[in-house]
C-alpha cells in the first residue's frame, strides 16, 4: 500500500517551488504525452472488473470538478484524469457523480465505483489506497467582516464554531486538530458559507478558492491570510486491488511528468492549485 501523504509545511514549500515552473512550461508548450504502458491483466480487472471504468467525480471541490455551464457535463483536472486512464486501459469511462467528497466515500461501500479523486487522510486510507498526489491545494477560513478573528491561530478557542462541508478533508483534519472550537457539518463544501450567514456561524472552512469566490460574491465576508492545511490530492483505489494501485500510481507520475496535469489546471482555468511534486 501506498503511503500516505502528510499534510506538511515542506509539502507546501516544494508546491511553491515548483508550481510557476511547471504553470510555466504548460502554457508554452506542451510536453507529448509518453507511449501508454500496457497494462497487465491483473491490473485492468482490477480497474475495471465490469469491463468500465467507474471514475467518482467528486463536485464538492471545484478545482477538482464542475458542471459546464453551457452543458452541464462533469469537467476538470479529475475528469480528463479518468478519461486518459481509461484510454491507457482500453476501457470505456463511466463516470460516477456526487455531491460531496463524504459522498463518494459511502459509495466504497456498496461498491459504486472503481477509482476516485480525494484529499488524502489517514481516516481514509483505512479503506482507500492512494497514489501519490497530482494536487496540491490549500484550506483557509473564511469570516465575517467584522469578526474579531484576524489570524488562523485565533480560531480554535471556546465559543467559536467552524463549518465544514460533512465527510471533506476538512471536516477529517479539523476534527482530529481543534481542540476548543465546535465543528458544525453543512451538507457539502460548496454550503459552507451560506449555512455560516444563515446560521450566524464564526467561521467557514473549505478549499481557499472556493471561499475567495464566496467573499467576492456575498458582501461582509474576510478571508484570513495564509492557510491552515495543505491538502494533497490523488487518485484513491479500495483496498485489495494492489495491481491497479500500483498501475494507476505510475499513471500519476507520468501525468504530472508530461505536463498532463498542468495543462489540465491551465485549461480549465484553475487558481490556487499546482502540480503536486515528483
Amino acid at each position: 500500500m501506498n503511503r500516505v501523504i502528510a499534510h506538511t509545511d515542506a509539502c507546501y514549500t516544494l508546491f511553491q517551488a515548483f508550481s510557476a515552473a511547471l504553470l510555466l512550461c504548460a502554457c508554452s508548450s506542451t510536453a507529448p504525452l509518453p507511449p501508454p504502458a500496457s497494462p497487465s491483466a491483473a491490473a485492468r480487472s482490477a480497474l475495471a472488473p465490469s469491463g468500465t471504468l467507474r471514475a467518482a467525480i467528486n463536485f464538492g471541490n471545484p478545482i477538482l470538478a464542475t458542471r459546464d455551464a453551457a452543458t452541464g457535463e462533469a469537467r476538470g483536472v479529475s475528469v480528463d484524469l479518468a478519461r486518459e486512464l481509461g484510454r491507457r486501459l482500453e476501457v470505456p469511462v463511466e463516470l460516477v457523480l456526487y455531491p460531496a467528497a463524504g459522498k463518494v466515500v459511502e459509495g466504497i461501500k456498496t461498491g459504486a465505483w472503481d477509482i476516485g479523486f480525494f484529499a488524502i487522510d489517514p481516516v481514509r486510507a483505512e479503506d482507500i489506497d492512494f497514489t501519490p498526489a497530482y494536487v496540491v491545494i490549500e484550506g483557509a477560513y473564511l469570516v465575517p467582516a467584522n469578526s474579531g478573528i484576524a489570524r488562523n491561530e485565533d480560531v480554535d478557542r471556546d465559543g467559536v464554531r467552524v463549518v465544514v462541508g460533512r465527510g471533506s478533508a476538512y471536516d477529517l483534519y479539523l476534527t482530529r486538530e481543534l481542540k476548543k472550537a465546535k465543528i458544525v457539518r453543512a451538507p457539502t463544501s460548496p454550503a459552507v458559507t451560506d449555512m455560516m450567514l444563515a446560521d450566524r456561524i464564526e467561521v467557514a472552512a473549505g478549499v481557499k478558492q472556493q471561499l475567495e469566490a464566496d467573499a467576492k460574491r456575498l458582501p461582509g465576508l474576510r478571508l484570513l491570510e495564509g492557510r491552515f492545511m495543505v491538502i494533497n490530492q490523488a487518485l484513491g483505489i479500495p483496498k485489495g486491488r494492489a495491481a491497479g494501485t500500483a498501475y494507476v500510481s505510475e499513471f500519476v507520475q507520468q501525468m504530472k511528468a508530461s505536463g498532463f496535469v498542468a495543462n489540465a489546471l491551465r485549461r480549465h482555468a484553475i487558481e490556487g492549485a499546482a502540480v503536486a511534486p515528483q
